[in-house]
């Protein structure tokens, strides 16, 4: 994904230094120094500058409005609130792609957040696409090869990754069966059937970057994204899928900051107390369960931390971990980020 101006240490620029600048351009009393205050302080002019950011990104396109995927959840409520305040409800369009193992709540809430905006849109299943390439198939196939008694008449399935501050877990992912909202059996996955999974898993989110441009280019608009920047840091996006877009106005905002803006926005209690997701399995799996591996606050707090050197002992104090836990998830995000760049990176030229 590449960000206007900017790599994944330094994205949209304008908000990360007014971060720095809050805590470098002051003395800090670092005893009291509160990591979640920094983080939502400012949200009114967060919303502004961001609203400018998309008006600017759209007019230098030549575009004359915007086209964003509405999936129920907090990143693209957001978006298309700040999208809708800046260019008007009748230059903004929604598109609800769900397919077969989509929540059905997924399709709800989209509809209703376009609605109560007034903004036009359209659904378009992605589950025919799916079906061509024979995805639900070969997913099947995976998962009985590892999970023999997998039955997808009566099973639900979801990829967990062990909680990260369970120090006694190992840290592999296992497939979860689930029959009538009970888990009734849990395997570990081999490495080839996890790559070939999230490989499968990603023709999803693919599938629907190329409805948005196709109805964006038909319309002469400009695709806006929804990744937030606890997603970038850590790579938590499909390449040409998701991270397939013109612009990225959420880039630079903390996952943190992202449910801030939905207060200050109003967005619906509904969405912003809804569980993150990239919803694509046939049970309602969370970034948490899977991505994040912890709290989403405590995620947000060792990165900015990180970001910002902060001293070990503010984020003890601000996490509630013991040192050696967070010094071990610095660890892992290092890795995690090391192991992602491909995703962020863009293409190699090679220049005669």
């Amino acid at each position: 994904m590449q960000i206007i101006g900017s790599s994944e240490a330094k994205t949209t620029e304008s908000h990360i230094k007014k971060l720095s600048k809050s805590i470098n351009g002051r003395p800090i009393d670092f005893s009291n120094f509160q990591i979640m205050n920094e983080l939502n302080r400012d949200i009114d002019e967060l919303a502004e500058e961001l609203k400018l950011f998309i008006r600017d990104q759209v007019t230098d396109f030549k575009k004359k409005g915007v086209v964003l995927g509405v999936s129920g959840g907090i990143d693209s409520a957001v978006a298309l609130t700040l999208c809708v305040q800046e260019f008007g409800k009748e230059n903004v369009f929604g598109l609800l792609l769900p397919e077969k193992e989509s929540a059905p709540s997924s399709r709800t809430l989209g509809a209703e957040i376009c609605e109560s905006l007034g903004v036009s849109y359209e659904e378009v299943p992605i589950s025919p696409i799916l079906e061509a390439l024979n995805i639900y198939e070969k997913k099947d196939q995976v998962l009985k090869r590892a999970c023999p008694e997998y039955d997808p008449r009566i099973h639900k399935t979801s990829l967990v990754l062990p909680n990260f501050l369970d120090q006694e877990v190992l840290n592999v992912p296992y497939i979860r069966l689930i029959k009538d909202g009970e888990t009734v059996a849990r395997h570990r996955l081999k490495a080839n059937d996890y790559l070939e999974l999230i490989g499968l898993q990603g023709v999803k989110q693919r599938s629907r970057m190329i409805i948005q441009y196709m109805y964006a280019e038909k319309m002469n608009y400009a695709v806006c994204g929804t990744t937030n920047k606890t997603e970038l840091v850590l790579g938590q996006f499909v390449k040409y899928g998701d991270g397939g877009v013109d612009l990225e106005p959420l880039a630079d905002c903390y996952k943190t900051q992202i449910y801030a803006l939905a207060r200050y926005l109003k967005v619906n209690d509904e969405i912003i107390k809804r569980p993150p997701s990239a919803d694509t399995w046939s049970h309602y799996t969370t970034d948490e369960e899977f991505y994040w591996r912890m709290p989403i606050h405590i995620m947000d707090q060792l990165l900015y931390a990180q970001e910002h050197k902060l001293p070990i002992e503010v984020a003890e104090k601000n996490t509630g971990l013991p040192r050696d836990t967070i010094e071990k998830a610095w660890r892992h995000i290092d890795r995690v980020r090391d192991t992602t760049e491909y995703v962020r990176a863009t293409p190699p030229v090679y220049y005669l």
